[in-house]
C-alpha cells in the first residue's frame, strides 16, 4: 500500500513529511522560487499515489491508453536522471526500463513492475536532482544534450515543473477513475 508519504511509508519525493505538501513561496529570489515549484508538483505526485495497493498503482484507468501511476512514478524517475544527472552534470544516462529497441523505453510497462522498486529509484533521483540544483553556482550554469544543445538550470527546472504539471494532471484522472478520489 502506498500511504500518504509514499510507498511503504517512506516520505514521497524527499519533500515535507506526512504526505503533506509546501506551498511554494509568495516571495523569494527565482532559483528558490523554481526549486519550491518543483518540489510541490513531486509532493503532488506523490499524493495522487497515496493509499494504494500495487495493483490500483499499475492498472492503466483510461484503456486504451498506457498510462498508469507506476507508469508515471517509474517515468518521472528517468525524467529526473536524464534532465539533472545527464543533461546538467555530463553523466552516463542509462534508463531504469530501456525498451526492446534503441531509442524505446518500457517505463510504462507494469504488468510485473515494483512498486517499491520504482519509488525507491524515483526518490533517490530526486534527491540527486536537488543536490544537482544546490550545487550549481547560479541558474545560467548549463549542460549539454542532443549533440551540443545547451540548456541553462533555469531551463531545466521550468521544464521539470511543466513535465510534473502535465503528468500530475493525468494523476488526477487516473486516481479519479481507480477509487473516486478527486482534489488534493
Amino acid at each position: 500500500m502506498v500511504s500518504s508519504e509514499g510507498f511503504s511509508g517512506d516520505v514521497g519525493a524527499g519533500g515535507a513529511a506526512g504526505g503533506s505538501r509546501v506551498e511554494p513561496p509568495g516571495q523569494a529570489d527565482e532559483r528558490t522560487m523554481l526549486a519550491a515549484f518543483l518540489q510541490f508538483q513531486r509532493d503532488t505526485l506523490a499524493l495522487k499515489c497515496a493509499d494504494l495497493t500495487p495493483d490500483q498503482l499499475r492498472e492503466r484507468a483510461v484503456p486504451p491508453s498506457p498510462l498508469s501511476l507506476l507508469g508515471l512514478v517509474r517515468h518521472l524517475a528517468d525524467v529526473e536522471r536524464g534532465w539533472f544527472r545527464s543533461v546538467l552534470l555530463g553523466e552516463a544516462d542509462e534508463p531504469y526500463w530501456p525498451g526492446a529497441a534503441p531509442g524505446e523505453y518500457a517505463d510504462f510497462d507494469v504488468e510485473d513492475a515494483d512498486p517499491e522498486v520504482a519509488f525507491r529509484l524515483w526518490r533517490e533521483e530526486c534527491a540527486r536532482s536537488r543536490a544537482a540544483v544546490a550545487a550549481a553556482g547560479s541558474l545560467e550554469t548549463a549542460g549539454g544534450h542532443d549533440g551540443g544543445t545547451f540548456y541553462s538550470l533555469r531551463h531545466i527546472l521550468t521544464h521539470m515543473i511543466e513535465e510534473y504539471a502535465r503528468h500530475n494532471g493525468h494523476a488526477d484522472l487516473l486516481r479519479e477513475r481507480i477509487d473516486g478520489r478527486t482534489g488534493e
